[in-house]
């Protein structure tokens, strides 16, 4: 059997998140934090990844630092978690640094189809803002991550 990732872009007050099979969305959702740590509670057979705060020497504010200790939050329930930064994210979805959000939701609806509808709907069904970005975390991790016993 398959393990599902369960990815999560973090927010200092709300994250998104994902559960990956491998080729379909199963579940997602942007959801306020506690919740999504009990989908990590609820869900914890499943791979974990969380997309990392990087420095990319601009100065941060006040969220950026929040989100951080939510990242914290999020391991801490996971147990164990993949750390996955988004210049992974880039170059192993568009190979390119210089890849914005757009690129990668693009680069992600070309590998695995589109969204679709409610009637008819696609392998990613139900994904749209930052779970776009979950989405690639999931996909980053399941593709050059090594399974997690």
């Amino acid at each position: 059997m398959t393990r599902l990732i369960l990815a999560i872009d973090p927010g200092p007050t709300q994250s998104a998140f994902v559960r990956w099979d491998g080729t379909r969305v199963i579940e997602c959702g942007w959801q306020p934090n506690e919740h999504v740590r009990d989908v990590l509670r609820e869900h914890d057979d499943d791979i974990v990844a969380i997309e990392m705060v990087a420095c990319y020497g601009m100065a941060v504010g006040a969220p950026v630092f929040e989100t951080c200790v939510q990242i914290g939050r999020f391991i801490e329930v996971a147990i164990r978690a993949h750390l996955v930064f988004q210049k992974e994210t880039r170059m192993h979805l568009c190979g390119s640094m210089r890849a914005k959000e757009t690129n990668i939701r693009q680069a992600l609806i070309d590998r695995f189809g589109a969204p679709g509808t409610k009637k008819n709907p696609g392998p990613l069904y139900g994904c749209s803002g930052h779970v776009w970005s979950a989405l690639a975390v999931a996909v980053t991790a399941s593709e050059t991550r090594k399974p997690a016993a």
